[in-house]
């Protein structure tokens, strides 16, 4: 698998899940012992629990489009920048509904497989810009660090 095939995989992931909201065909793209981290969750999720993640946060921002700025790969390692841009239409990870159109930045670490399986993604969002957009006070320093 080349370089770009790496990257191909990747963006067909991201097109998948945040786009489109197709999980089970996203499941078949992960390995047994996938992993999902993320600044807006405080723990590791697996398969199940992205797929639930991914489909809270669709369901509130249905008009949800990620574009992926730039996608970077060496070896088995692939790294993206992204856009979310949407609204949030019902509350979603304790955060109020909202008519602004937010524009989140995330940037996305991959652990791929020989095998052309994603085994890890440790995604990190802007959140303090997410929330400055919402209106919402920023936290203190010590507290910037968790979800």
């Amino acid at each position: 698998m080349s370089l770009d095939d790496h990257k191909k995989l990747v963006c067909q992931h991201i097109d998948l899940t945040w786009n489109k909201g197709r999980m089970a065909l996203a499941d078949q793209l992960h390995t047994r012992d996938f992993l999902y981290k993320s600044s807006f969750v405080g723990h590791p999720l697996n398969n199940d629990g992205f797929a639930r993640l991914v489909q809270n946060i669709r369901l509130a921002m249905p008009d949800l489009e990620v574009i992926v700025e730039d996608c970077v790969a060496e070896g088995y390692k692939v790294v993206t920048w992204c856009t979310l841009i949407g609204t949030i239409q019902t509350p979603a990870l304790g955060y109020p509904p909202s008519d602004k159109v937010l524009s989140i930045s995330a940037m996305a670490f991959w652990r791929l497989t020989p095998a052309k399986e994603i085994q890890e993604i440790c995604t990190m969002f802007d959140m303090e810009s997410f929330r400055a957009q919402l209106g919402l006070k920023t936290r203190p320093l010590a507290e910037k660090a968790l979800p």
